[in-house]
């Protein structure tokens, strides 16, 4: 068995295995005695096909499973003992793979193509400034609601008893408060972006791109189209380089992810839900049973430690660096 990298660039190598008769012979002795043991074939007891018949009938798909799999532990190997850090799998050459013929005997040569995930350098510091928006609302954003306000007042009074009547001074100040948190939410989750994009500018991060277009192809196993991937390959890259800064800085300030972290989530995850649908002081049992449904799920678990770490590594560059306050009318920072 023979291993070597080939560095084509800062990112992306070449990993070459050779495979020579001896590094497979073991494998394909052991998967065609399995094969024996298990076979039922007309004519013969289980068990006690002849072993030339089996290899006959199954030779050729048992070498490729044990070379494959000879192949598969040598890279895993490598990868593991050389210390590489990879986006997604090594993927077999486009350009370079040589052809294969496969008998038993012969040796093998497969070539693959890899990508290193970038090293990330990043510092938060007192002396970086974001901006920070503080959203005030125009008179015509004010005047529009208080008529939508007002509209749904008198439909719903239509098939009331007993009509909730309100006073131009009462939908006047429930606008203005209902206006006022929407900002504040809207402002919160800009103020977030800009902080994820600042420290991906600020680290520089680069990406296989090529690579990773093709790496997502396969990954996807076809469910989604090469024209899909170029669509939303932009977003896609600025959300895995804003993944890779927050790796770092969650290593560089010393957090970890724990489970309480992960139960807190999920149970504000439910608690904003059952407000969505309008519902208030949910039994803590029906909560309970909600949060322990989602922490079987591995996407959901996966969502919310993303979840955790931006909000604990957001919250600590907040602390630390300053902001330049920004007043803008609700058009105007629509319209960033």
């Amino acid at each position: 068995m023979n291993l070597t990298k080939k560095q084509i660039d800062d990112l992306n190598i070449e990993l070459t295995v050779e495979v020579a008769p001896e590094d497979y012979a073991e494998e394909v002795h052991k998967k065609l005695a399995e094969r024996r043991r298990t076979a039922e074939f007309k004519g013969f007891r289980k068990g006690m096909v002849p072993a030339s018949l089996i290899k006959r009938v199954y030779g050729e798909h048992v070498l490729v499973d044990a070379v494959n799999d000879v192949v598969t532990s040598s890279l895993d190997k490598y990868i593991n003992d050389n210390g590489l850090h990879l986006l997604g799998e090594p993927l077999g050459s486009e350009n370079n793979q040589p052809e294969i013929e496969w008998a038993e005997g012969n040796s093998f040569t497969f070539v693959f193509d890899a990508a290193l995930s970038p090293e990330v350098k990043v510092e938060v510091e007192e002396s970086d400034e974001i901006v920070k928006y503080s959203i005030s609302t125009s008179a015509k954003e004010k005047a529009s609601a208080i008529e939508n306000v007002k509209k749904y007042y008198e439909e719903r009074n239509k098939d009331q008893e007993n009509p909730e009547v309100k006073s131009d001074e009462e939908i006047e100040k429930e606008v203005t408060e209902r206006l006022k948190e929407e900002h504040k939410q809207e402002a919160e989750w800009r103020l977030s972006k800009d902080i994820r994009d600042f420290y991906v500018t600020k680290a520089g991060v680069k990406l296989p791109e090529d690579f990773l277009k093709r790496w997502l192809f396969v990954a996807n196993q076809g469910k989604i189209s090469k024209e899909d991937i170029e669509k939303d390959f932009a977003g896609f890259c600025e959300d895995f380089k804003w993944q890779l800064v927050r790796g770092s800085l969650m290593q560089k300030f010393g957090f970890k992810v724990e489970h309480d972290d992960i139960y807190e989530a999920a149970k504000a995850y439910v608690s904003y839900q059952y407000a969505m649908y309008g519902l208030g002081n949910v039994p803590e049992e029906m909560i309970t049973e909600a949060v322990g449904n989602i922490l079987k799920d591995r996407r959901q678990l996966e969502r919310l430690s993303e979840q955790v770490e931006d909000n604990k590594v957001i919250a600590k560059i907040k602390e630390t660096v300053k902001f330049k306050e920004k007043k803008i009318t609700s058009e105007k920072f629509r319209e960033l």
